[in-house]
């Protein structure tokens, strides 16, 4: 009995001092600023579905995400000849064109599909590849690049010209001797030439045929064919022996046009492994709002709950209002929670819906899309980090487009070292002609020992005989002057060697040093793209291992911290526990289930930064993407 009294005394002395408290408490209120809101808004749902009402879709295959060379020729105009008038009619025309993007009416900016798509992330991602417009824009960069390479090989394009013309001319005579009496001088002539030039793939020399004909026609007595047909058949060559010259040298200009379309490809896939994983952290934000929506709502309902229960507490005098109180601002704090998470989810769903694109009725706004998959913590992650490295030098893209880089600057060094040499050029040309037409009989003083004709002149002076002259043995028709030029009876031909060298060759010694230290940028480039992958998959790794070990680390803390809040219930029905003490409990249960969420979630995203950092993100989605070969030969640079 003496043992009891000490407690009993204690318990005593505390009863008064808590009724002596609560008694200064009420007759000495705490000053309060504020008020509530005399409208206040309604309490959010605490239930509610919070997936969308989704519609299963088709089975989705991987893209083809590879860009072929062929993929240009939609974008080209084959300009035939029975293209020719609609080109040109289309080139006057009035109209102005007006791309169908650009005007967007009102009523189609406030369509919207009210659709929902269930999609795993697999799915999601295969439908973004062939939907997202920035994503089809970069797309056409190799496709823009592989036309710079046809513009590269057009250098060796035959190049055909054609002239006809027609020109005329009457002048006063300077001689009566000229035109046999007429006051004026008369000429005529039609041409009708062609050419056609090309350039050597083989030898970068140009060789040329040109085929030129002459109709002269004039009143002159002194023209010994008149009319004349002129052909001139003429073979020409121009070609480097020092700079521009060497064996295939010619295409250099290809190569390094094709080492930029490679760069394009690499850049593409890098384009593609950073979307994949944009689209990936997206599909799980949405996974992470629809969670943490979910635990907010559960916060809300028990804090709903533990003020009914205070408040029937207080009116049979069993609680003090403090603790009514209490549970008011816990649950007002859980309102506001929930608000947060409902505009975080709906922004996450938005920037998903908007970068997947799933727009199958072409409305203004796409349908909505409803995640499928869920983290999965308790998959066993097996990776080594060596490997990884070697897996990034092999597949990261953005490495191979500066291994490609740093060939195009090898190609650059190698075309600047020939323009270093002087310019040394051998042209030659050898030429055919002939002439044909109506050659008349004329009448020379020297004419009367060499004669071949009788002029149908007569001697003015009496007795009248006819005059003896001569006549050029070329006459006939065009077909003659033909035939008499492969006769090879008259020619021409010209050797030419010419050289040139400026005294300091300053302009492409400094081109040339420009492209060694590009070269050298290029190369140092690459080592630091080296280094930053390395730090980038050790990171991913590092992050990888911490997230796998927190995600199983709150999953405890979460299960502890419910039972923790268990036990605090219990206690606090039978009075052992005050609702301050509850409400510590289930702020520590919310931040252990909020914990989990955010350590699956960022599991999942550490899982794609992994994959993106050792270059195997696109593959881990079996999204076939290589760097196809974008080499060319058209007919016309094979030689």
């Amino acid at each position: 009995m003496s043992s009891k009294k000490p407690v009993f005394f204690a318990i005593l002395f505390f009863s008064l001092l808590l009724g002596v408290s609560r008694g200064i408490a009420q007759n000495n209120p705490l000053a309060v600023t504020g008020s509530l809101p005399k409208t206040p808004l309604p309490p959010p749902a605490t239930t509610g579905p919070i997936e969308l009402q989704s519609v299963p879709v088709p089975q989705q295959n991987p893209p083809l995400t590879s860009v072929p060379p062929n993929e240009a020729n939609q974008f080209e105009h084959h300009s035939n000849i029975l293209n020719w008038p609609r080109i040109f009619v289309h080139q006057w025309s009035p109209t102005q064109d007006i791309s169908p993007d650009t005007v967007i009416s009102e009523r189609y900016m406030r369509s919207e599909d009210p659709n929902a798509r269930g999609l795993t992330l697999k799915e999601t991602i295969y439908i973004a590849l062939r939907n997202n417009p920035s994503l089809k824009a970069t797309e056409l960069d190799p496709v823009a690049s592989m036309e710079t390479v046809r513009e590269a090989n057009g250098t060796f394009d035959p190049n055909l010209t054609a002239q006809g013309d027609v020109e005329k001319s009457v002048v006063p005579v300077t001689s009566v001797f000229q035109t046999g009496g007429s006051t004026a001088f008369q000429q005529k002539f039609y041409d009708w030439n062609f050419a056609i030039n090309k350039v050597s793939a083989i030898t970068n020399g140009t060789y040329g045929i040109t085929f030129d004909n002459d109709r002269a026609l004039s009143n002159s007595i002194f023209t010994g064919v008149n009319p004349s047909y002129t052909p001139n058949l003429a073979l020409s060559l121009s070609q480097p022996l020092l700079q521009n010259f060497g064996w295939k040298f010619a295409t250099i200009n290809v190569q390094i046009a094709e080492s930029g379309q490679k760069q394009a490809q690499w850049n593409y896939g890098q384009t593609l492994q950073d979307f994949v994983q944009r689209v990936g952290g997206d599909y799980w934000n949405v996974v992470l709002g629809e969670e943490q929506l979910q635990v907010a709502r559960a916060a809300l309902r028990f804090n709903l709950d533990l003020v009914r229960q205070n408040d029937i507490s207080v009116k049979v005098g069993t609680l003090a209002p403090i603790d009514l109180q209490e549970a008011q601002s816990a649950a007002a704090t859980s309102e506001a929670n929930v608000y947060t998470a409902e505009a975080n989810l709906k922004n996450f769903r938005t920037q998903l819906r908007q970068d997947v694109m799933l727009n199958p009725y072409n409305t203004f706004l796409p349908e909505e899309i409803q995640p499928l998959t869920r983290p999965n913590p308790n998959e066993k992650i097996l990776v080594d980090e060596e490997h990884a490295l070697e897996l990034a030098v092999q597949y990261r893209p953005s490495l191979g487009g500066l291994r490609e880089a740093i060939r195009d600057a090898l190609l650059q060094v190698k075309f600047s070292e020939n323009q270093v040499l002087p310019q040394l050029n051998l042209g030659a040309q050898f030429g055919l002609t002939s002439v044909a037409g109506t050659t008349p009989c004329l009448v020379s003083s020297f004419s009367s020992t060499s004669s071949n004709c009788t002029s149908s002149l007569v001697n003015p002076a009496p007795p009248p005989v006819l005059l003896k002259g001569n006549k050029l043995p070329f006459g006939g028709v065009y077909g003659d002057s033909l035939n008499r030029l492969f006769g090879f009876s008259f020619y021409n031909y010209a050797a030419v060697l010419t050289f040139q060298m400026p005294l300091d060759n300053a302009v492409q010694r400094a081109a040339l040093a420009q492209a060694k230290v590009l070269y050298e940028q290029q190369r140092m480039f690459y080592r630091a793209a080296l280094s930053q992958a390395v730090v980038d998959v050790q990171s991913a790794l590092a992050n990888l291992y911490a997230d796998e070990k927190r995600a199983q680390a709150t999953a405890q803390a979460t299960y502890y911290a419910r039972q923790s809040l268990h036990d605090e219930q219990v206690r606090f029905r039978v009075g052992m526990a005050t609702t301050h003490d509850l409400l510590q409990f289930q702020q520590e249960e919310v931040s252990a289930e909020g914990n989990e969420v955010q350590a699956d979630v960022d599991l999942e995203n550490a899982k794609l930064a992994l994959g993106h950092a050792d270059g195997t993100l696109l593959q881990a989605f079996n999204i076939n993407w290589e760097v196809l070969n974008p080499h060319e030969v058209p007919w016309y640079a094979a030689f």
